[in-house]
């Protein structure tokens, strides 16, 4: 029994050897005195499902090629230099992590799309806590699906007077499926984060400020989530073009000042849901376009110059419990005629009374004023604007209205704000 005992703990040790062996060869370490002293030199050496760990220091290299499953990953933050010589990181195969790295300094390219990191046409890659400065495009994703983009800094250059063709992305995504972009910080490109051909992905939590055309900006992208994000200070916050089914909630769109600036843009999106969304400090909250179909919910319009600007292309669209406090306009249409339902938003406008007590004005509120029709064919007067003038029609246009479009008008105006946490009751009673 002894020997037995004694040659099981014999067996159990040489296991654990080996295991650790393995463990230890699965590493390859990079630094001045490691035997790398190059990230390429090691990633060229390692076999599929080995880790590169790369120590601190700064490495002055481009041109790396991943083509087999490995993990990237920096200790103390190394830095990969690119010295505006090439793009960084080009993956090409699945199943890679690149996590904990600087990677800086890439050059504008006129004739291709130079990245920090560029994917292409793999799956299952994740491209973690990096912080990327001073490049091109940052992350760039091609033809890649289940790719998960979180926690990264991706910061360009002070964007005051550049021109777009000198600008690349922040966060690129072509073609790619089942994506998550999460919790990153993103600033100084073209677009923060930019989606084309995107479908069933999920962007949440990010901060996209500071950007030259668009926070972000997607197109021809459907059944995609966008939760918990900020767009602020961007010549616009958010573009969506040609999508459907999409779901955007609980963002805040702050600060995107400018003749053509939106807090969001939507042209040709049809049966998706804007709801629980802060518009605040815009030129314009939501800019529509040829869009149908869309349950806008639960908002706050807050000191916008429009809360909504809205076409007559649009219809079918759905406005309730919204609220409006503080804008230059409230509503602006280039029609005579709407084909949407505003219902139960509160406005800080209306002047109506409540004798029933029941929370619901009890005479309609008509939100296009004659003024933001006459903006809307002639941007010029806006000049005028607190004019008495101006506030004379107004309150003509009110008692005889013949220029404004007559269904378009919240027939049930709420009396106070809505508190979207605590006046749920009330949302149900008035159902």
């Amino acid at each position: 029994m002894k020997d037995l005992n004694k040659y099981t703990t014999i067996l159990c040790t040489m296991v654990l050897l080996l295991i650790a062996d393995k463990a230890f060869a699965s590493t390859l370490k990079v630094c001045s005195t490691c035997n790398y002293t190059s990230v390429k030199e090691a990633v060229k050496a390692a076999k599929s499902g080995e880790t590169v760990l790369i120590e601190n220091g700064v490495y002055q290299e481009y041109g790396i090629e991943i083509d087999k499953p490995l993990t990237i990953l920096g200790r103390n933050r190394p830095v990969i230099d690119g010295n505006y010589k090439g793009q960084i990181f080009t993956v090409k195969a699945s199943n890679v992590t690149i996590e904990g790295l600087t990677i800086k300094n890439i050059a504008t390219s006129y004739r291709q799309d130079d990245a920090a990191i560029r994917v292409v046409e793999q799956s299952n890659v994740r491209i973690l806590n990096n912080i990327i400065l001073n490049t091109f495009f940052g992350i760039y994703l091609q033809n890649s699906d289940n790719c998960v983009v979180k926690g990264n800094v991706v910061k360009g250059q002070d964007v005051t007077g550049k021109n777009e063709s000198g600008l690349g992305n922040a966060i690129h995504l072509w073609y790619c499926d089942n994506a998550v972009i999460s919790n990153n910080k993103v600033q100084g490109h073209r677009d923060g984060i930019y989606l084309e051909f995107v479908k069933d992905s999920e962007v949440k939590n990010n901060l996209s400020e500071k950007n030259l055309r668009y926070g972000l900006h997607f197109m021809f992208s459907d059944r995609n989530v966008y939760t918990h994000n900020i767009f602020r200070r961007n010549g616009a916050g958010v573009a969506v073009m040609y999508t459907r089914d999409i779901r955007m909630e609980y963002n805040t769109f702050d600060n995107n000042w400018g003749a053509a600036a939106y807090g969001l843009l939507l042209k040709d999106i049809s049966n998706s849901m804007i709801r629980n969304n802060t518009f605040r400090r815009n030129t314009t909250g939501i800019y529509m376009e040829s869009s149908s179909r869309l349950d806008i919910q639960h908002n706050e319009f807050e000191q916008n110059g429009w809360a909504i600007r809205l076409l007559s292309s649009c219809t079918d669209d759905v406005f309730r419990y919204n609220n409006f406090v503080g804008n230059s306009f409230d509503v602006s249409t280039n029609g005579n005629s709407t084909l949407n339902l505003f219902e139960n938003n509160y406005w800080d406008k209306y002047s109506g009374y409540d004798l029933d007590k029941d929370q619901v004005g009890d005479v309609p509120y008509r939100p296009v004023s004659l003024y933001s029709m006459l903006v809307e064919r002639v941007p010029s007067s806006v000049m005028f604007m607190r004019s008495f003038m101006v506030d004379m029609l107004d309150n003509i246009e009110k008692v005889l209205p013949s220029f404004i479009p007559e269904d378009l008008v919240d027939e049930k105006p709420l009396m106070k704000k809505t508190n979207y946490d605590n006046d749920r009751k009330l949302a149900q009673v008035i159902r």
